[in-house]
């Protein structure tokens, strides 16, 4: 007992003693640095210039531009830098003495404060500012003019300070279109001197502060993408109208271009006349009139195409007014006198539309869509093999799940197809034409009206329907269609016709193929961006609406070319009384 009473005792007397103690002040084993920036800004908070310090940094730099904004020629006064506001990053249990509030930042003033870290260790530190020309000598845009009214627009490695020039044509010795960073210069002065670009060029941008770099102007090409064309690289070549080639040839073209055949040199349309019109392929220029009166004229020189090696066809329009052979001439290029070809009694009236999927002068499948009620929703097909004709009369191709026939010779005028192959009759084809009637389909978006097809893709072995890129709206006619595998990639050209002036078609669509057609719709008036669609001309800009006229007829062509060096695609596209146009579109892997 007694034992556990001095045990107690001696406890108590412990923990007295421990209770006594003073404990240790908890800090960081190190230091931090205190002030890990400080921010200066204008009286009226126009702009902020900060500086971060840099560990056992004291003495504070504001760097202040020479002029501001920086692209101006406003020089900084005193005045500018006689308040400005501060504020400063502080670590944890830091204190500033004065507090940071408004400082007098005028050059050759220095302001000191006494900064209290956590280990209440105090350091002297100084602020100033120090007003700095710009050391930036970049140039941000090169640009020289080309044929015409075009320009090439240097792509700028800043990495390796080289701007290159694409163009595959020779350029003029000019001036050209160039900015550099804000108060710097450049020598030579590209945009005072004329320098040819044909060769590589070198300048040098000095920076306001005399910092320099050198820069190497070069006309080059870039490497090719992998797959199809780049995005966003579409480039009008021309948009003239109908009627000025009309005026032009003496030839009345009124209602009756219907066809281009598109060549890498030539455009040509048909006119219903004894002479075809040429144009430029690439500026599209009159260049002249081609005599074709050895297919008849008037509706023996209805329609023209061209295939993969620049010849042309020619073919009549047979339907219930017309009898006689359906004929199809060819010419080897745009100026040579047509030969006839295909002679032979066309089961069904057509003619309208003429297709060639390859070249005459090597493989080929040609197509002409019937227009007649007898024969609806079929069409005639002809084989090339190694150059040669198979057959005067062709095969007769049915199709199934979709119709261009609605129990009206007009609404079946407008159809066109293509094949995917030059060579295999049971390949894909691709179907544009007009809707109506039991044209329609079901429209899955619930709620909306039963839709028409704007493009088909048609089984080639059993006639049927894979997909549709869909909605378009029955008042507007889809009439041609044209396919190409151009980079790796499968593309068709489908157009759109304004026949009265709506107001929502005259449109012309590039559409990806690769894969199913990614569904589309809009409210109105045909499918929206993106999806499938690369590229869609805009409303209203090419057709006899923004001719000042009417498409009565509601017809239009479209058209591929690719360039010999595989590098650029071109569309053409017509429509009737309205304008002909010409784009490219490029490869480069920029």
């Amino acid at each position: 007992m007694k034992r556990n009473i001095y045990f107690a005792i001696l406890l108590g007397a412990l923990a007295g003693f421990v209770g006594c103690q003073t404990p240790d002040e908890l800090l960081p084993p190190v230091a931090h640095a205190g002030i890990n920036s400080v921010t200066a800004a204008f009286a009226d908070g126009s702009a902020e210039f900060t500086v971060v310090l840099a560990e056992g940094q004291h003495d504070v730099v504001i760097p202040i531009p020479y002029y501001y904004p920086e692209e101006s020629d406003n020089r900084v006064n005193d005045a500018m830098l006689s308040k400005m506001r501060m504020r400063a990053s502080l670590d944890d249990n830091v204190f500033i003495d004065p507090p940071l509030l408004f400082l007098d930042l005028s050059p050759g003033n220095v302001h000191s404060m006494t900064v209290t870290n956590q280990r209440k260790v105090q350091q002297t530190y100084t602020i100033r500012s120090d007003i700095r020309k710009s050391s930036a000598c970049a140039i941000t845009e090169f640009i020289v003019p080309a044929t015409g009214n075009d320009v090439v627009a240097g792509i700028i490695t800043e990495t390796t300070k080289t701007v290159s020039l694409i163009s595959l044509e020779t350029l003029a010795p000019s001036t050209a279109s160039v900015r550099i960073s804000a108060h710097a210069t450049i020598s030579p002065d590209p945009r005072t001197t004329t320098i040819d670009y044909n060769r590589d060029q070198t300048f040098v941008v000095t920076a306001h502060d005399g910092t320099a770099a050198t820069y190497t102007v070069t006309k080059s090409l870039p490497g090719k993408r992998a797959k199809g064309v780049r995005p966003g690289s579409e480039k009008r070549l021309f948009a003239i109208t109908v009627s000025s080639l009309g005026t032009a040839s003496g030839i009345a073209v009124a209602n009756n271009v219907n066809g281009i055949a598109a060549t890498r040199e030539h455009v040509v349309l048909s006119t219903r006349a004894n002479s075809s019109i040429i144009i430029d392929a690439l500026t599209g220029a009159y260049v002249g009139t081609v005599d074709v009166s050895a297919t008849g004229g008037g509706l023996n020189n209805f329609y023209t195409t061209a295939d993969d090696d620049g010849n042309i066809l020619i073919c009549n329009l047979v339907n219930n007014r017309t009898s006689g052979a359906f004929k199809v001439y060819k010419q080897t290029s745009a100026t040579a006198a047509p030969e006839l070809f295909i002679s032979c009694t066309l089961p069904g009236d057509g003619g309208r539309k003429l297709s060639i999927q390859g070249s005459v002068d090597r493989n080929a499948i040609i197509t002409v869509p019937f227009k007649n009620l007898t024969e609806a929703d079929k069409f005639a097909r002809w084989t090339v093999v190694n150059g040669a004709l198979t057959s005067q009369n062709p095969d007769v191709v049915t199709v199934s799940g979709i119709h261009w026939y609605n129990g009206s010779n007009n609404n079946v005028y407008n159809v066109d197809l293509v094949h995917t192959s030059a060579t295999d009759v049971n390949a894909d084809y691709f179907v544009g034409r007009y809707g109506s009637g039991d044209q329609m389909r079901p429209n899955p978006i619930a709620g909306q009206s039963s839709i028409y097809s704007m493009l088909d893709w048609m089984n080639g072995a059993t006639g049927g329907l894979r997909t549709s890129l869909v909605d378009v709206n029955g008042n507007f006619v889809v009439n041609a269609v044209d396919y190409i595998v151009f980079n790796n990639a499968p593309y068709a050209l489908v157009n759109y016709v304004n026949a009265y002036n709506w107001g929502q078609a005259d449109r012309v669509y590039l559409v990806n193929t690769e894969g199913a057609f990614e569904a589309e719709f809009s409210a109105y008036g045909g499918p929206g961006a993106g999806g499938s669609i690369e590229w869609a001309c805009l409303i209203n800009t090419y057709g006899a609406q923004a001719a000042g006229t009417t498409n009565a007829n509601s017809s239009g062509d479209v058209a591929f070319v690719e360039s010999a060096d595989g590098m650029f695609l071109y569309i053409y596209f017509m429509f009737q009384n309205g304008f002909v146009v010409g784009y490219q579109f490029d490869t480069y892997d920029i």
